[in-house]
This record gives structure tokens, C-alpha cells and sequence, in this order.
């Protein structure tokens, strides 16, 4: 078997703004990591990557996903099981 190399494959360059465009699609319109990942042609471990990186540059909060629900400790510790 011969294979010819025809030319040289680039790496594709993502920046910073375009990672974020990418990581903050998740879940409009309940899209999932999967379909975004498919949608731009890169990994969903790509994405994870990124998201973490975006974390750690400050661009993306890291509590972006998480929401914080108010418990009242006292009515719950008078209530019956």
C-alpha cells in the first residue's frame, strides 16, 4: 500500500473569544456537549479542555454552571421525616 502525503496539515488556531462562543453554546436550546462538539468539529475532551482553561484565564466564571439554592436550617430541623 503507498500513501502520498499532499500537503501539510495545520493545526486549526482557536482564540480565546471563539473557545468561549463554543463553551458558553452548551445547553442553549438544550443543546448538549455532544452536539456542540459535533457542530464544530472537535472533541467533547476538547471542550472540557477548553472550559477549564477559560476557568482558570478568569474569562469564564467558575460558577457559571452551579446554582445556589436558599435552605432554611431551622424550619428543616423541626420537621418530621
Amino acid at each position: 500500500m503507498r500513501v502520498e502525503i499532499l500537503g501539510q496539515e495545520r493545526r486549526r488556531r482557536w482564540g480565546d473569544a471563539k473557545k468561549l462562543d463554543v463553551v458558553m453554546s452548551i445547553g442553549l436550546d438544550g443543546a448538549t456537549v455532544t452536539e456542540v462538539a459535533h457542530r464544530h468539529d472537535v472533541s467533547r475532551q476538547q471542550i472540557y479542555a477548553w472550559r477549564h482553561e477559560l476557568k482558570k484565564k478568569g474569562l469564564l466564571p467558575s460558577t457559571a454552571d452551579t446554582v445556589f439554592v436558599p435552605v432554611d436550617m431551622a424550619a428543616m430541623h423541626g420537621a418530621p421525616l
